[in-house]
């Protein structure tokens, strides 16, 4: 049995996500309204993580990715994910192209600081994701303008970029 999971942050990334579960498929790009992309996940105070936040606002829209995912799959992503203490895993309803809706999982934080900006590696998997699956000008363009810093731990910089090295 195949479940849908709506990527929106560093999953986009197809090639990040298909690194972390193989045989995951690529469904779709999809958005989700009333809620908007933000980066205010705790990473256990280092850095700032993706997650959406609910505005109930017609016009705020966040958009993602369904991939198609086993149930082990998803346990995977639970415990990347910090399930339960980092992020919380929800169902959801998102649309589709043509007007088609999706039942889905996805994850929202629990662990919320707002002051936290994103590793500059984190933000190259979102934006790098955006750009691969064709979003909107102004809304990769909200990514690529979203402030970012260092990440103290250099080796992890260059670990986690080191999956675009064959693009070059």
């Amino acid at each position: 049995m195949r479940l849908h999971y709506f990527a929106f942050g560093s999953n986009l990334s197809s090639r990040r996500l298909l690194q972390r579960l193989p045989g995951a498929e690529l469904h779709c790009v999809a958005t989700l309204d009333g809620h908007r992309l933000c980066w205010r996940k705790n990473d256990r105070g280092q850095s700032g993580k993706c997650d959406i936040e609910i505005t109930g606002e017609p016009g705020d829209l966040v958009y993602g990715v369904i991939y198609r995912v086993t149930l082990d799959d998803r346990l995977v992503l639970d415990e990347i994910e910090c399930h339960g203490y980092g992020y919380e895993r929800r169902d959801i309803r998102v649309a589709a192209p043509g007007g088609g809706r999706h039942e889905v999982f996805t994850y929202y934080a629990i662990d919320i600081d707002h002051t936290q900006q994103p590793f500059h590696w984190y933000k190259e998997h979102v934006l790098r994701g955006a750009l691969e699956h064709g979003f909107p000008e102004d809304y990769i363009e909200t990514i690529r303008a979203t402030p970012s810093i260092d990440d103290h731990d250099a080796e992890r910089h260059w670990r986690e970029l080191a999956i675009y090295e064959t693009e070059r």
